[in-house]
């Protein structure tokens, strides 16, 4: 039985302003229409048994869950207090699995890679069934296409059956070695994914890093399921060491196999990489959205609200958000981090959410802003509810634009529906709940001396929000 695995932590920062660190790349449609999450979870059908396991953040939970829905499947969701790389991340799903008297093989794939070619990508997975069977530590080797230097390489050994033994795990090298690497035939791109029976790493990790087995092994004695999730010991994960699988188990294992992998595989870590895989003009130009060009080539335009027009331009990349816009040169992406890391340090908002912010209920969109007020767009899905809270500095005036709501203010209940408004006065207890079976719509215009976020004072939740 093969058993998913899916680590869907990350920030994305290289693809800012579309990966935001709340909203980041794994829960994009980078590729095609589907988010890079929900294609990870169609590219196994038909491969695995049973629901599929999630690893994701505290803080992309209801992203996730809200991803999944959307597709129709059930999935279950494994929440990390905070990050700790993927040999914790595996170890939880495997001593889960072992718990539950399945020991399966567990497929561990990242989120946020493109596969086009699913056919060769269920091939390799069924090469490698019989070996992680046996009791080997299967990793994919990504046939490499040219000397890239932003990538770690896998040297092969030995034959073993339809792999090779792994000889050597190798750092991103520079450009000339990478040449070398190529051209030599005997390594290929460290995909980060993998197949091993769930006892058998765990065995291995106890070998090699039983600190980690020990602080994973605590963390899940007190679980507590919480709607789609299932929370771990915080503090014990806390105390846990932040290893990636390759040092912890992978470099040391005698039992390390690679399966080669040729099916298109990228792990877009930069915007060149999604220019790589996407579909493109006759002039070499990769566009969506609203885009118009002239005397342009090789370039990736994305517009997300506006027209975005180009004349005379080459290997650029230009990136259009509600509140952003990205211009670079293609041979530099990698340097987009800079510009994330600039934001952080100056306290901007930017680099972590985006002006249109989803939420449990739905999610809203801040249109304008000055001093002392902000209007926002608000949609609040059928049968969801805002918290019941309370602010110190803020009045609210919500105006229903379209669908019903039943708004309570202190001891008061009331319905509103299409062009009727409330005022929430400065410390009013009040909620807002979607009674009906189309999505609410309305607009709130805040005033006050602060119209932070923070500014919330929680009494009741259905989503489990502090």
């Amino acid at each position: 039985m093969i058993k998913t695995v899916v680590m869907a932590g990350g920030s994305g920062s290289r693809l800012w302003p579309l990966s935001r660190s709340l909203y980041p790349k794994q829960f994009l449609p980078l590729a095609d229409e589907k988010t890079m999450l929900q294609a990870t979870l169609s590219r196994v059908e038909g491969l695995s048994e049973g629901k599929p396991l999630l690893i994701c953040n505290e803080e992309h939970r209801f992203i996730a869950a809200e991803q999944v829905r959307q597709m129709l499947v059930s999935a279950d969701i494994l929440l990390e207090p905070v990050g700790r790389n993927t040999a914790p991340a595996i170890a939880l799903a495997a001593l889960q699995s072992i718990t539950s008297d399945s020991d399966s093989l567990l497929l561990v794939l990242a989120a946020d890679h493109v596969i086009p070619d699913q056919d060769a990508f269920h091939a390799a997975v069924k090469a490698a069934t019989p070996l992680a069977e046996s009791g080997k530590l299967v990793t994919f080797g990504i046939v490499a296409t040219g000397p890239e230097t932003g990538y770690g390489y896998i040297k092969r050994g030995d034959a073993c059956a339809d792999g090779f033994n792994v000889e050597q795990f190798v750092e991103k090298p520079n450009l000339e070695t990478a040449e070398k690497y190529v051209s030599s035939g005997d390594y290929y791109w460290n995909s980060g994914m993998f197949l091993m029976r769930a006892s058998r790493y765990i065995e291995e990790l106890g070998k090699y890093r039983p600190d980690i087995l020990a602080a994973c092994t605590k963390s899940l004695e007190t679980l507590s399921p919480d709607m789609d999730f299932v929370r771990i010991n915080e503090e014990a994960f806390r105390e846990c060491p932040d290893e990636s699988v390759d040092y912890a188990v992978m470099e040391k294992t005698d039992s390390a196999v690679v399966v080669p992998l040729d099916a298109g595989w990228s792990d877009v870590g930069a915007w060149s990489s999604l220019w790589e895989v996407t579909d493109k003009d006759g002039n070499g130009n990769a566009k969506r959205g609203d885009v118009f060009s002239h005397n342009t080539r090789d370039c990736l335009i994305h517009s997300t609200n506006k027209l975005v027009a180009t004349v005379g331009l080459r290997d650029v990349v230009i990136v259009e958000t509600k509140d952003a816009v990205l211009v670079a040169d293609k041979n530099q992406v990698q340097d987009v981090k800079r510009i994330v890391e600039q934001l952080k340090a100056e306290g901007r908002t930017e680099y972590q959410l985006h002006r249109e912010v989803y939420r449990p209920w739905g999610k809203y969109d801040s249109i304008d802003n000055g001093e002392r007020y902000q209007v926002k767009r608000i949609t609040v899905k059928p049968g969801a509810k805002l918290s019941v809270q309370m602010h110190h500095h803020r009045a609210e005036h919500w105006i229903v634009v379209s669908g019903t709501a039943k708004v309570r203010r202190d001891e008061e209940e009331m319905l509103v529906t299409e062009n009727e408004s409330v005022y929430l006065p400065v410390g009013s207890v009040h909620s807002l709940y979607n009674p009906g079976k189309i999505p609410l719509e309305l607009i709130e215009v805040q005033s006050g001396a602060y119209l932070g976020e923070d500014d919330i004072v929680r009494f009741e939740d259905l989503y489990g929000r502090s």
